[in-house]
């Protein structure tokens, strides 16, 4: 369970974050928009560990490689952005958030199962 502090200053990256990627995120992966999912803070605010969600690339792995290289460059920006509101900029961590893909499956398996033909029960 987290803390109202990691809650608040996971929220605090989130916002930044998805505003260095709206601006500058064609420069690191050009014809697709990232998003930030959720971010989880650890309890000393040392590291956050990002989840994304890239919509209009079909290479995940690719794409999360891509992020992970500008890795440092993200942290900079954002410590300019924070830096008046901590102590230290945590190490970022990013992965795939696969939600949507999770959702995606479960619809097709309702999907199938309200398609087959109901059996009648038989007692």
């Amino acid at each position: 369970m987290e803390s109202k502090r990691q809650q608040k200053f996971a929220g605090v990256i989130q916002q930044d974050l998805a505003a260095i990627f709206q601006r500058e995120g064609m420069n690191y992966l050009p014809n697709t928009l990232v998003t930030i999912t959720k971010v989880r803070v650890t309890p000393d605010l040392a590291i956050a560990r990002i989840f994304l969600s890239f919509f209009g690339n079909t290479n995940l792995q690719l794409a999360l490689q891509t992020i992970k290289s500008h890795a440092s460059e993200i942290r900079y920006k954002l410590g300019a952005r924070i830096k008046d509101q901590v102590r230290i900029i945590p190490q970022l961590e990013f992965f795939v958030d696969d939600t949507s893909e999770y959702v995606e499956r479960m619809d097709k398996i309702f999907e199938k199962i309200n398609k087959e033909e109901r059996q009648p029960d038989t007692e």
